[in-house]
């Protein structure tokens, strides 16, 4: 069922529950209240119907069929159409998830398309209605109470959002491997929101102003500024996520390197520790080579052999391995390798 609620007011008091469109325009035009049509994903014949009825801009329409818009606030004629961005914060995945809401707004009508759970317009209407003599202020008191209760959904995702923030500043010390996607997820998400949020300003101060899109009551004026006043601090607070963010992938970036140099390090470090005793093993297997090559020839035993039959023969054998050996332990000595 696209109708979720549909009432004629007069005098800020709910007269009629009307069962169709049909029965709302002619109620409507019988009683000269004002006509506040809620629908949830309405099909085309039913949002042309309203359109023809109140005489709605097609681009405006079509707009509203398509969906996908962003935040804005436009003027035809005495009719005004708002789209906003609504959102809420999911704890169970912890992301955001964000709506879409479009308001036609006339001198005795307002219709709201809504695309999403969020917002609860439901309790806008129980609002309103608990508050006949604020309602009679007519449709413009119905936009500002649909702006603030979106305004209002926004702050638990503002502190879902902050809470992510800080668990990515303790994982950032933590060498966790996953927190680059992480931060590049929730910038995405916080870039998002900051398209929902950024021109609720602009929207607010076009309402509150003296061109033909402006409140002219001052009780509403006052109500708008207080939203206003809600929707800045907001942004600003958005703006310091997005920044925080982009430090953290910078933090992010720096630590990874950091990591990577000290890997490097300790890997320089090990190789050389490993050139230095391979240098020392060869060192001691070229001093020991020198004599197992001396005592390896004369140990052939060959029948003519000079020094076999010389005195002095076995004296410089051992002479000559000792000085080759020497010679060579002072060698590796003086080029440090042992």
């Amino acid at each position: 069922m696209t109708i979720i609620d549909n009432a004629v007011y007069v005098d800020g008091h709910r007269t009629a529950d009307p069962e169709g469109l049909e029965e709302t325009y002619f109620l409507l035009r019988q009683r000269q209240g004002m006509a506040w049509i809620g629908l949830y994903r309405p099909e085309a014949q039913e949002l042309r119907s309203v359109a023809e009825e109140f005489d709605l801009s097609h681009l405006a329409v079509e707009d509203a069929l398509a969906g996908h818009q962003r935040a804005k606030l436009e003027h035809y004629g005495e009719t005004l159409f708002l789209v906003l961005r609504p959102a809420r914060y999911l704890d169970d995945v912890e992301k955001v998830e964000f709506g879409e809401i479009h308001v036609f707004s006339g001198p005795d009508f307002v219709v709201t398309v809504r695309r999403a759970e969020s917002p609860d317009l439901a309790r806008v209407r129980r609002r309103m209605e608990s508050e006949p003599e604020f309602l009679a202020l007519g449709p413009d008191a119905v936009l500002y109470a649909i702006l603030d209760q979106v305004v209002d959904e926004y702050e638990p995702v503002a502190a879902g959002l902050e809470n992510d923030i800080d668990e990515i500043e303790d994982d950032l010390f933590a060498a966790d491997p996953g927190v680059s996607r992480r931060i590049y997820e929730l910038s995405r998400q916080v870039i998002t929101f900051q398209r929902a949020t950024a021109p609720l300003a602009g929207i607010l101060q076009s309402l509150m102003g003296s061109g033909p899109d402006g409140v002219p009551d001052p009780e509403l004026q006052d109500h708008f500024r207080d939203v206003l006043d809600h929707a800045i601090r907001l942004g600003e607070r958005v703006s310091a996520f997005r920044a925080l963010l982009q430090n953290a992938l910078a933090v992010n970036a720096a630590l990874v390197a950091q990591r990577q140099n000290d890997e490097m390090r300790l890997l320089t470090e090990s190789s050389f520790a490993q050139n230095e005793q391979v240098k020392r093993i060869s060192s001691w297997a070229a001093i020991l080579f020198a004599p197992t090559l001396i005592a390896s020839i004369y140990g052939m035993n060959f029948r003519d052999m000079p020094e076999l039959d010389w005195i002095f023969g076995y004296p410089m054998a051992l002479a000559l391995m000792l000085g080759m050996g020497g010679i060579l332990f002072l060698t590796f000595k003086h080029n440090k390798w042992i």
